[in-house]
């Protein structure tokens, strides 16, 4: 059966897809997936941070299933509650003075909205973007994007008035820095992109990954957030987070912003907002959503219902089963364990993270990246029943991101086949 799938899939879905596993799927349900053959995975992808409850999370599903009884969908001809409820819990529960939302369908689109949102509330054209980012692989998003050259190989001429400056990426230093003399030369950077290339009257916003994704699961300085902060309200630039894959819960908090004190001007959301269902949002102050009038943006699909009442359900199972703490606890037990895994293992050059986003970066002796030993790991993972993927711009970070239901025992058989596989 897999295989008469899997030949189908072959035949008929775009190549441009990329699958990281042949496993085709019978079930899944919360850390676990149970393939067509009966083999059954820890899977610590979560769809991509996606399935942050685990798979079929059953209060979620009962909400879903109990809006398609009522409402599957609006095309914004009716009101309905579950988009209103959704945008109540948001405003709670968002950094900053967050308190009005846009709602759209993936992390791509809430991009494209926050960027569309950001020129026209300020007039101003200009962006700047932070190398290592991904944003998504729509044109304007894929603009922003720059955790890798091919995604915009053969896209060319992308948006204009698009400038980069480098991420933090302390671990391999973009400006070639030491860590511990670094002066923060990589902001330094960005500031010399507002004396060369574009006058700061010219900027409308700044977006940025709080945590690197597809980068490379990099956390910046708490230094730097400071000084974009302030060097964002000094020149009245606004600044976007995207939260797309580091919100609801996936660092410990409900967004990683809050790890660095960061107050965004915007924020993108999708992924973990409602459990695997199509959804994503963006949130700004009612002072800046204000200024874009009906017709400005618009959507088919966005906020729909049953997306909407996951999402509701989604943020209340977080709240009443304490899952933030559970993810800084089940996370510090990881990264301890990954540490003592670094001092007997020269394979590993870097264990990171916060919460339930951890990246090990896997490295060759002489310092470089080593993608051919990143990939001998995830095959043994994967042939002991552990499904782990990669990130970075060299294909080199395996990113551990489970379940932010995850139990003691589960995290520890998975670190039990991910040692095997690295000692």
């Amino acid at each position: 059966m897999a295989k008469d799938t899997l030949k189908r899939s072959k035949r008929l879905i775009a190549p441009a897809l990329v699958f990281h596993t042949d496993i085709v799927v019978k079930k899944a349900e919360g850390l676990y997936v149970e393939s067509t053959d009966g083999k059954r995975y820890m899977d610590f992808s979560s769809g991509l941070a996606t399935a942050n409850l685990g798979h079929c999370p059953p209060e979620v599903c009962e909400a879903a299933k109990a809006q398609m009884d009522r409402l599957v969908h609006s095309g914004c001809v009716f009101h309905y509650d579950s988009e209103v409820e959704l945008a109540e819990r948001l405003a709670r529960i968002t950094p900053g003075n967050i308190d009005m939302f846009f709602f759209s369908n993936s992390g791509a689109e809430a991009v494209e909205g926050a960027i569309k949102l950001a020129r026209f509330s300020t007039g101003r054209q200009g962006i700047i973007a932070f190398t290592g980012g991904f944003h998504g692989r729509t044109l304007g998003a894929l603009t922003l994007t720059a955790s890798a050259a091919r995604y915009r190989m053969r896209y060319h001429p992308l948006l204009p008035s698009v400038f980069h400056s480098p991420y933090p990426y302390c671990y391999r230093c973009p400006m070639g820095q030491n860590v511990k003399t670094c002066s923060t030369e990589c902001f330094n950077y960005l500031e010399s992109i507002l004396r060369y290339q574009i006058t700061p009257e010219e900027v409308a916003c700044m977006i940025i990954e709080p945590v690197l994704g597809e980068g490379g699961y990099v956390a910046p300085p708490f230094g730097f957030m400071k000084k974009l902060r302030a060097l964002c309200s000094k020149e009245g630039i606004l600044l976007i987070a995207d939260e797309v894959q580091t919100g609801f819960g996936r660092t410990g908090r409900w967004f990683a912003s809050e790890h660095f004190d960061l107050r965004p001007d915007i924020v993108t959301m999708a992924k973990g907002i409602a459990s695997g269902f199509p959804l994503s949002a963006i949130g700004s102050s009612s002072k800046i959503m204000s200024k874009w009038p009906p017709g400005a943006h618009g959507t088919t699909f966005g906020g729909n219902p049953v997306s909407s009442a996951a999402a509701c359900a989604t943020i209340d199972k977080i709240e009443r089963d304490n899952l933030l703490e559970n993810a800084n606890k089940m996370g510090g037990r990881a990264i301890a364990r990954l540490r003592e895994m670094q001092k007997r293992s020269p394979k590993i050059g870097d264990v990171r993270g916060l919460g339930l986003m951890i990246g090990v970066e896997f490295v060759k002796k002489d310092g470089g990246p080593d993608k051919e030993g990143l990939i001998k790991v995830i095959k043994k993972c994967l042939s002991k029943g552990l499904v782990i993927i990669e990130c970075g711009v060299d294909k080199n970070v395996a990113r551990l991101m489970p379940p932010l239901t995850i139990k003691e025992s589960e995290m520890d058989k998975a670190l039990d086949i991910f040692e095997e596989a690295v000692i």
